[in-house]
């Protein structure tokens, strides 16, 4: 069989084929029988017709079915010999077949990338490492956070305030304010003040007891930028009931710590843990993109469509079967897909090239660091990570901190004092 490789580009490939007639003449003969059991003729069993007479009648369908059934065997046997991995499905072309001399194809793939690392050395990357600096606020914010969270409902009669929660069935109303027949929406909750609303549209909410309506205008559910006009309906109010901040909360929250002293310094070292972790990511990110930058080179339009493929049902599933713009998620995503995808190749060339492992004990070790964290929760975790995929995601953590351990020497890191009161606000 003659093999013949074309580079197209970085991740392009075409393989031209030619298998000789000694090669794919039992298979040729195979295709025979095979067609033979199924072919009908009148005075003859299936299975029992002659050759000659087969081939005489049937050629173009016997030549027709015998590629088909071999094209695949043989584009995989090349692959096999020159040690080539597909990462999409092959584009087949020019097939020819020509009996008792040869069989002939071309396929065109996409493969990773073939790129090389540059030389590693010192200051090769000027990166910058955030150190954040918690003020009070952030503090009362998290401690607002755990009111919040052991807070009580309760059921009030004396109308709606700001930061309620409104139990409602909701008219969609057409532009003379009529109901619209089949478009009423029953026990839907609204938050009083939630930020879908404006002024004027919270002040017609506020006051309002079970049994009132008001009218006003809701976003569309497809586009937030339309205002369609509804009736609502209050069938009940319920507000946020928070605890008081006492020593009574403090044991709530948890029964060690004996004063809100104690509980404030807890709610920093919990701030503190949670910035120093931001602060990991952003580094990280910021070392991976630098390196992915260096390199410079393209991802297989087959391998992103794909990644893109997958981030598209997953936004689906989340949307419970609502309708969405499809080409804007697609396009919301590209970029990240494109960066992992690239981020993906590096770290597994990285991994091969600087021989970047890990043994059982690491992973061992890893899991005895997580109990040591949460003690009470020993059996559970290592039930978890008894199971294998479970047991990956620590392999996968360990390599990627490898790797950023291992690129880490080679930059030059600018640390920046950063104030949480600067970026407050920006989904921390």
């Amino acid at each position: 069989m003659k093999i013949n490789v074309k580079n197209i580009n970085d991740y392009t490939k075409e393989v031209e084929l030619d298998v000789p007639w000694t090669t794919i003449e039992p298979d040729f003969e195979s295709t025979i029988k095979k067609f033979s059991k199924k072919v009908k003729l009148p005075g003859f069993r299936p299975g029992k017709i002659p050759r000659d007479r087969l081939m005489q009648q049937f050629q173009p369908n016997i030549e027709a079915q015998f590629m088909d059934d071999n094209i695949h065997k043989y584009y995989l046997l090349a692959l096999q010999e020159e040690k080539i991995v597909p990462v999409n499905q092959a584009e087949i072309r020019d097939v020819q077949f020509q009996l008792g001399e040869h069989f002939s194809f071309t396929a065109k793939f996409e493969v990773e990338p073939d790129f090389k690392l540059p030389k590693f050395k010192n200051n090769m990357f000027k990166v910058q490492k955030n150190k954040f600096i918690p003020d009070e606020q952030d503090i009362t914010d998290g401690i607002n956070q755990l009111r919040r969270s052991h807070a009580r409902i309760e059921t009030v009669e004396d109308g709606a305030q700001e930061k309620d929660f409104i139990l409602c069935d909701l008219q969609k109303l057409d532009e003379s304010g009529v109901a619209i027949i089949g478009k009423k929406f029953e026990k839907q909750m609204l938050k009083v003040g939630d930020g879908s609303f404006t002024d004027d549209q919270t002040n017609k909410l506020i006051g309002l007891k079970p049994g009132e309506s008001s009218k006003l205008d809701l976003p569309d559910n497809e586009d937030k930028t339309i205002k369609n006009p509804y009736e609502l309906t209050v069938v009940k109010v319920e507000r946020e009931v928070l605890p008081e901040l006492n020593d009574d909360f403090v044991k709530m929250v948890n029964p060690e710590l004996k004063s809100l002293d104690e509980l404030n310094n807890d709610v920093l070292e919990k701030i503190n843990e949670n910035f120093a972790e931001r602060s990991r990511q952003s580094f990280e990110k910021e070392i991976s993109d630098a390196l992915i930058d260096k390199i410079g080179f393209e991802t297989p339009p087959s391998m992103v469509n794909n990644y893109l493929n997958n981030i598209l049902e997953d936004v689906k599933k989340q949307n419970n079967g609502e309708k969405i713009d499809e080409q804007k998620v697609l396009e919301t995503y590209r970029p990240s897909a494109e960066r992992n995808l690239k981020w993906y190749l590096i770290r597994k060339k990285l991994i091969d090239q600087e021989q970047l492992s890990f043994s059982k004990s690491d992973i061992d070790a890893e899991v005895e660091s997580l109990i040591s964290r949460t003690p009470q929760s020993e059996k559970e975790i290592r039930r978890f990570y008894k199971k294998p995929s479970n047991r990956q995601r620590i392999e996968d953590d360990l390599t990627e901190k490898k790797i950023l351990e291992y690129l880490t020497q080679f930059a030059k890191i600018k640390e920046v004092e950063v104030n949480t009161k600067d970026i407050r606000g920006e989904g921390q």
